[in-house]
């Protein structure tokens, strides 16, 4: 072979320079103008609602603030405090999330999954009917823990739960369901899972409406049995974008759950922080001490630990490209 033709061969290509990369980009954005066009109020609400709230509270994080006076930069201060000093973080606001979300995120997607797959087995003309019964705690909200289990846990003789025990001998002096710390954080995994049956559930059940049928025709020629293995084998697998979906949303409603203790005892703050979850931290530390910086630190962390959880959501349900 010809050595300087082997030496050609050798070389590698340049790569583009910074300028001739900003006007190929150019050229794309004009060529794909009119496709930017549809995208931009999305994009720009991202911008506003997502990507600049994200990086406020990742700066703030650094400072003391107080929303009034002036900015003071303490460095990795707040996080130092945070995983060295402050108690209540420590010991009530995580162990609490974590317990919160181990029994409300997986108990309330399994939930919603195996009421979707019952629904889906009712004839159509009534399937409607129980979707909405099952979908109308979620859409009812503060409403519904008002009305149905603050009465129901109602600390006096009247409450529902008081009364029964009462009228069946079981105890004898009503107990103070909402204010007793024992008590508090079931009753707010028990809330939680009775309205847990929000949007992931309509997708999973719109998912169960789109699994081809022949599959399960397929399966029975192959050794499936039973509907058990109809499920794992064919129904889980054909529906996966449904159930990361699905995942995605149960996690997100989970670690932001914080307003359903303060509807159900009336308090921004839990008796003995018995039902202080990490949201409630950040609300304590934002719009009670006014520590805005230290709230912005706690708000990174709590970031932090539903990347953690979406990154493990994406592997179970999500495709090789997604990972």
């Amino acid at each position: 072979m010809n050595p300087e033709l082997a030496s050609n061969l050798g070389q590698t290509k340049k790569r583009p320079s910074v300028k001739r990369k900003l006007v190929m980009f150019w050229q794309q954005l004009k060529k794909d103008s009119f496709c930017y066009l549809y995208l931009a109020p999305f994009l720009i609400c991202f911008m506003l609602f997502i990507v600049i709230p994200v990086i406020m509270a990742a700066t703030l994080g650094f400072t003391s603030y107080d929303g009034f006076g002036k900015l003071r930069f303490i460095g990795i201060d707040n996080y130092i405090a945070m995983l060295t000093q402050d108690v209540v973080f420590l010991t009530k606001a995580i162990p609490n999330t974590f317990l919160f979300a181990l029994l409300v995120g997986p108990g309330g997607y399994i939930l919603a999954f195996a009421f979707a797959w019952l629904i889906h087995q009712l004839p159509l003309k009534i399937r409607d009917y129980y979707t909405l019964a099952f979908y109308a705690p979620s859409m009812a909200g503060a409403i519904a823990l008002t009305v149905v289990w603050v009465a129901a846990f109602s600390g006096d003789r009247v409450g529902y739960i008081n009364n029964f025990l009462l009228n069946m001998g079981w105890i004898e002096n009503p107990v103070i369901w909402l204010q007793d710390p024992k008590y508090l954080l079931t009753i707010m995994i028990i809330v939680s899972l009775w309205t847990s049956f929000s949007v992931g559930f309509l997708a999973m059940l719109a998912g169960l409406q789109t699994v081809n049928r022949e599959l399960y025709e397929a399966g029975r020629i192959d050794g499936i049995s039973n509907r058990l293995q109809e499920v794992f084998y064919i129904t889980l697998p054909s529906m996966k974008p449904q159930m990361l979906f699905s995942a995605v949303m149960t996690i997100v409603g989970t670690l932001k759950a914080g307003a359903i203790s303060t509807q159900l005892t009336g308090m921004p703050i839990t008796p003995s922080y018995s039902g202080h979850l990490i949201i409630n931290h950040i609300d304590d530390y934002a719009f009670i001490r006014f520590e805005l910086g230290y709230a912005s630190a706690v708000s990174v962390m709590l970031l932090i630990f539903s990347y953690f959880a979406m990154k493990f959501a994406y592997r179970l349900f999500g495709s090789k490209e997604e990972l």
